[in-house]
């Protein structure tokens, strides 16, 4: 539990650093958005509007200090400001319409990536030399080494353009109505499809070589050989002696890519024109949105910090070693 509490402790610390640094870097930037907002207006407000806009998104005359306790305020209060792009929608609320389009698509990627390459990792590791272990590895890597951008236009081309199997973008019909209804989620998963296949295709080497590899070096560990003079089951050598223990610097990983979920997306969300994270990072920018762009920076940031954390509960629950060396 000590262990716990002082793992918890240093994301408290990383999130504060995080948060300091998303209040202080826009305002070491030249500009600031309300004058950004004001030139988009191209002359339709009034100067006197200028000082309306530098209240509305917190750029007062107060103090530095009086202003980044305000933040802060404001931020444990869910209110991460007004975006410029989407004005005068609060920055809450926008994040909030993609974040779960990206939790699904990434987030569905990268458990069927994580769970395939594991088990495809764990076969090419006990029967080696088998077709798994001579084929798939070397192949999947190859198609790994392709950036995921270009695999999502290739298969938008081919599987969308050309033969019309699936939607060219978007993540659902313009004629359909978000429900939970079995036709809505159909036309979801049926647009959601070339997008998570993509992914999938570019990650699923690196999950299989990973835990292929270390497979192979936790087969030739003392445990598992003494497991085999005893005459355990072939199954239970595999599954409960060696994954087990060779799971567990792929469940770093995991933790890792968990966190980088909402932004690592980002360019096939362009290619498929999908209404997530990554494609709104992409409009903040283009129109200088900072108070969005801070937001989805602090989204992305806590998300790495809660997976890391809850990658320290899995080990303890792995790893028996841990809870032992930590006690």
């Amino acid at each position: 539990m000590r262990y716990l509490i002082r793992r918890l402790g240093f994301y408290l610390l990383a999130a504060w650093a995080a948060l300091t640094l998303n209040f202080f870097l826009p305002r070491l930037m030249p500009g600031d958005p309300a004058t950004a907002l004001f030139a988009r207006f191209r002359g339709r407000l009034g100067p006197e509007a200028m000082q309306a806009l530098r209240e509305t998104f917190g750029l007062t005359e107060a103090s530095l200090v009086s202003q980044y306790l305000t933040y802060l305020g404001s931020v444990f209060r869910g209110d991460l400001g007004i975006s410029i792009a989407y004005f005068p929608s609060p920055v809450a609320d926008v994040i909030g319409t993609g974040l779960v389009w990206t939790i699904f698509l990434a987030g569905t990627a990268l458990v069927v990536s994580f769970t395939i390459g594991t088990l495809l990792g764990i076969v090419a590791a006990w029967w080696r030399r088998g077709w798994v272990d001579n084929v798939l590895p070397s192949s999947l890597v190859f198609l790994g080494a392709f950036p995921y951008f270009w695999l999502a236009m290739v298969a938008l081309y081919i599987l969308g353009f050309s033969l019309g199997w699936f939607p060219l973008g978007h993540a659902y019909g313009d004629d359909l109505t978000p429900g939970f209804t079995a036709v809505f989620l159909a036309d979801v998963v049926r647009h959601a499809a070339l997008p998570v296949g993509t992914v999938v295709l570019a990650t699923l080497g690196g999950w299989l070589l990973s835990m292929r590899n270390t497979m192979i070096a936790v087969l030739g560990s003392d445990y598992v050989n003494l497991a085999r003079a005893k005459g355990l089951q072939p199954s239970r050598v595999v599954l409960r002696y060696a994954a087990r223990n060779a799971l567990l610097p792929s469940v770093t990983g995991f933790g890792m890519a968990l966190g980088f979920v909402l932004g690592g997306s980002l360019l096939t969300e362009i290619v498929f024109s999908y209404p997530g994270e990554g494609y709104l990072l992409v409009q903040a920018v283009r129109n200088q949105d900072f108070p969005l762009m801070q937001g989805i920076f602090l989204v992305i940031t806590l998300a790495v910090l809660g997976a890391n954390w809850l990658v320290d509960l899995v080990y303890l629950w792995l790893d028996p070693r841990t809870r032992d060396s930590v006690s």
